[in-house]
């Protein structure tokens, strides 16, 4: 399906005025990719009520905070209770994959080569922040690394390619500690801390969603932080050996507070999320975007509701996007200046894959698919 096509379904589905220059640009981008037949005939339908989740029956309730959207019949998930699924037939059934001996631990990050490949990211102090692989769609699974620096807590991973990747922890002896694989996560190596800035007091990430660090790219990685006096996000253009920090306009100053998470479209648009994580707290000003890497960052005029933990950018567009949190999914049609609420179900992150696959997953088992709603 042509990028012009699924711009103005999307136009239409959300009967936004904005939406027309999204639509005129979608309509002049080259080389998008092929959609397939079951998304081209749901966006085709143009004209309805709007979008929204629909939901998959999981088969659990463990809590899904790391996903990886392989296309609209395969993804995976990872989160409480070392729980992975795996579905290959668009969420009908998913298979428990998990690797053995994982129960204690509380995976929150997945990242994926496909239908077979995939590293998963335990977080936690100490030797609760390992790494698994699988080579085999979760056949079996190697550790291929256990923190052994009891202040380390490792929290996103993210991959440039199939085989450079980075983790990332709170920071130790003053400095985020950025570990690194070239072998697509067989072997970890922790990269040296010289060119990375003085962390603030009470710095951190957060691992709600998987997206404290993303990549766009063959080198550059952006990474989220909160709980500090300031809101911020690092940038590094050589995979991780030298970073900035940019103050982001999102809610700070206390340790529930910050940039949760980050989406990159390319290497200069980027999106920021996040706000104040307790239940019934407000969080104005909690989206934030970027037009320069991440070297400044402007508030969002109309900026999500309420705290929102997760977002992606929709394939094929140049401005549309999703933000989840665990009171709704907003769309926004201009590249996040301005964001709509279009479902109040509960989701912790999401992603989306280039054929227009884009998934969810939350708080009890909670996985779904995005689609038209008639």
């Amino acid at each position: 399906m042509s990028a012009g096509l699924c711009g103005a379904a999307l136009a239409a589905a959300l009967g936004a005025g904005q939406a027309q220059a999204q639509v005129q640009q979608a309509r002049g981008e080259q080389g998008a990719r092929a959609q397939g037949p079951q998304a081209q005939r749901e966006l085709a339908a143009g004209g309805l009520g709007g979008i929204g989740w629909s939901l998959k029956d999981s088969g659990t309730d463990a809590r899904f905070r790391g996903l990886d959207a392989v296309s609209r019949s395969t993804a995976w998930v990872a989160g409480s209770g070392g729980t992975v699924l795996l579905t290959r037939d668009g969420g009908r059934d998913w298979r428990d994959v998990s690797p053995p001996g994982a129960g204690e631990l509380e995976f929150r990050d997945i990242e994926a080569f496909g239908a077979r490949g995939a590293v998963v990211l335990a977080i936690g102090p100490g030797e609760e922040s390992r790494v698994f692989r699988t080579d085999d769609a979760g056949a079996s699974w190697t550790e291929t690394f256990r923190n052994d620096t009891p202040e380390a807590f490792f929290n996103c991973l993210t991959f440039f390619d199939r085989r450079h990747g980075l983790a990332v922890s709170d920071p130790v002896n003053g400095k985020f500690r950025i570990l690194s694989t070239d072998d697509g996560g067989r072997h970890w190596d922790v990269l040296p801390d010289d060119g990375m800035p003085p962390a603030q007091k009470g710095e951190a990430n957060f691992a709600a969603s998987g997206q404290c660090l993303v990549s766009s790219g063959s080198r550059d990685v952006w990474m989220a932080t909160g709980g500090a006096g300031t809101a911020r996000v690092l940038h590094s253009d050589d995979r991780g050996r030298n970073w900035t920090a940019t103050d982001a306009p999102v809610p700070a100053g206390a340790p529930e507070r910050g940039v949760f998470g980050l989406a990159f479209r390319d290497t200069r648009h980027g999106l920021a999320v996040g706000g104040d994580f307790r239940p019934g707290e407000q969080s104005p000003h909690a989206s934030a975007v970027t037009r320069d890497a991440g070297r400044n960052w402007a508030e969002s005029t109309r900026p999500v509701p309420e705290y929102r933990s997760g977002a992606a950018w929709l394939p094929h567009t140049r401005n549309a996007a999703l933000a989840v949190g665990p009171t709704g999914t907003d769309v926004t049609l201009d590249g996040g200046r301005n964001w709509r609420t279009v479902d109040a179900g509960s989701y912790d992150t999401v992603d989306c894959a280039p054929d227009f696959g884009c998934w969810a997953s939350g708080e009890k088992g909670r996985i779904a698919r995005l689609q038209l709603k008639p």
